[in-house]
């Protein structure tokens, strides 16, 4: 038997020659004009990828022992009720549990009663910052040897509300004394990045990394002037939203890792960072809601592909329903079809090899590194955002998008496009879906998350 390769028989072809057969296939027509567009962020997208583009350029790959999980979120207003949510969460499928904490006074010992914390990963996301409670939750952590991610993120809070939770020296100083509790204990991560703010706003991929670093070194520069701090292990939180565009978004979350795992050295940190994936709330609808269940699958894909850690999905309703069993079902199932029975549990390095995927990447690592130095120049992360660079920017990139939404050149299906309009929408909101303004004195200009459909779907419901 021959042991020939089953293609060695075929020649190679190069780049040059396969461009020259499409040129001829046009007939005339110009390929840059015809074949190559151009994304927001400026990259020129070409029709084929070959080997050649990566000649002699550095690429991406994912650790070998990669994986990711199913995340539940629930929200611990009341902590009996949400116990009993995530057990059933648990035992519906759910690998990890992301708790939204309101109050200082919640009874953590009651929230995770009956959860095996050595084998479910715990996420908190506190909405104030106190020593206190935080230290009753940790001595818990610490009792049942859990594995905890507190995302605690005053540099976000204050993006995402204009204000500090008390003040930037207690701030920091708090964030501080957090870290220093757990320094010894690497199974539990403190500082977080919500990426998620910016995608929801408007911002483009390359503003999204480079404020996702040029923030995460806002913490690193925080903790390097503390001696009694180490940074040899630092693990840090990425809260990232996944949009639409389908190999961009797998192409960003590698580009993010690449971008922290590059930076990172220069701080003598050696572990990798941590990322929490979910749905962008940007391009999700009010009307024809059930498309929304295919752009969360597509989106939860991209998380996927492109390395996240969590996967988070939202409920097609989110946006106008309140909490409902049904939507959270719906949701936690989209995931584990894609992990149990798409395999996507054992593909999660399918991106592996694309040179497509691989060009989008590196393009966008540099594009934002170039972005981030910038922003470092003019001063820092929180410099840019007192000046309102950072939101004037986020703006500027919100308008091009809206603009191509309101030209239908930016498709939403059953919205922009394929109308229809026997649907009624107006008895069916529970929750406001609309961004809220409520005029309040701030430090600084908050960012505010939008939907691109609002303002078409406000006169959809006037006209009803």
């Amino acid at each position: 038997m021959s042991k020939q390769g089953l293609f060695e028989e075929f020649p190679e072809v190069s780049a040059k020659q396969w461009k020259q057969k499409i040129q001829v296939d046009l007939k005339g027509a110009d390929y840059n004009d015809t074949l190559v567009w151009e994304s927001l962020e400026g990259i020129k997208v070409k029709p084929f990828y070959h080997s050649e583009d990566l000649e002699d350029q550095k690429t991406f790959h994912l650790a070998q022992d990669h994986s990711w999980n199913i995340a539940q979120s629930i929200y611990a207003g009341n902590v009996e009720k949400a116990n009993t949510k995530a057990l059933d969460s648990l035992d519906r499928g759910a690998e990890s549990l992301i708790f939204t904490i309101p109050d200082q006074e919640t009874d953590f010992g009651k929230l995770l009663s009956g959860i095996d914390q050595t084998k479910v990963l715990l996420y908190f996301d506190f909405e104030f910052l106190e020593i206190a409670p935080i230290q009753r939750l940790l001595d818990i952590l610490r009792k049942d040897q859990a594995k905890a991610y507190l995302n605690i993120d005053p540099f976000g809070h204050l993006a995402r509300t204009g204000n500090w939770y008390h003040s930037l020296e207690k701030d920091q100083e708090l964030l501080k004394l957090v870290f220093g509790m757990v320094e010894s204990d690497d199974r539990i991560a403190v500082p977080s990045v919500d990426v998620s703010l910016y995608q929801n706003a408007g911002a483009s991929s390359i503003q999204q990394l480079a404020y996702a670093l040029a923030q995460a070194n806002e913490y690193l520069n925080l903790f390097a002037t503390s001696s009694d701090v180490p940074l040899k292990n630092f693990p840090i939180t990425f809260k990232v939203s996944v949009g639409g565009n389908y190999f961009f978004e797998i192409a960003k979350l590698r580009a993010l890792r690449w971008l922290w795992k590059s930076f990172a050295t220069t701080y003598g940190i050696q572990n990798d960072c941590h990322i929490v994936a979910f749905p962008s709330t940007r391009n999700k609808t009010l009307y024809d809601y059930n498309v929304n269940m295919l752009r969360t699958t597509s989106e939860s894909m991209s998380a996927i592909l492109g390395g996240a850690n969590t996967v988070c999905n939202t409920p097609y309703d989110a946006i106008y329903h309140k909490e409902n069993e049904f939507g959270d079902r719906i949701a936690r199932n989209q995931l584990l079809l894609l992990k149990e029975e798409s395999y996507f549990g054992q593909t999660s390095h399918a991106a592996e090899g694309s040179y497509y995927i691989a060009s989008l990447t590196q393009q966008l690592a540099e594009k934002a590194l170039e972005l981030f130095k910038q922003i470092e120049n003019s001063g820092g992360f929180l410099n840019e955002l007192k000046k309102g660079t950072l939101q004037r920017k986020i703006k500027e990139s919100a308008a091009k998008q809206q603009q191509l939404f309101d030209a239908n050149e930016l498709v939403l299906l059953g919205t922009n496009t394929y109308k229809n309009p026997e649907d009624r929408m107006k008895g069916e909101l529970e929750l406001f879906p609309f961004v809220k303004t409520k005029p309040r004195k701030t430090l600084v200009e908050p960012i505010i998350p939008k939907r691109l459909a609002e303002t078409l779907e406000q006169k959809r419901l006037d006209d009803e």
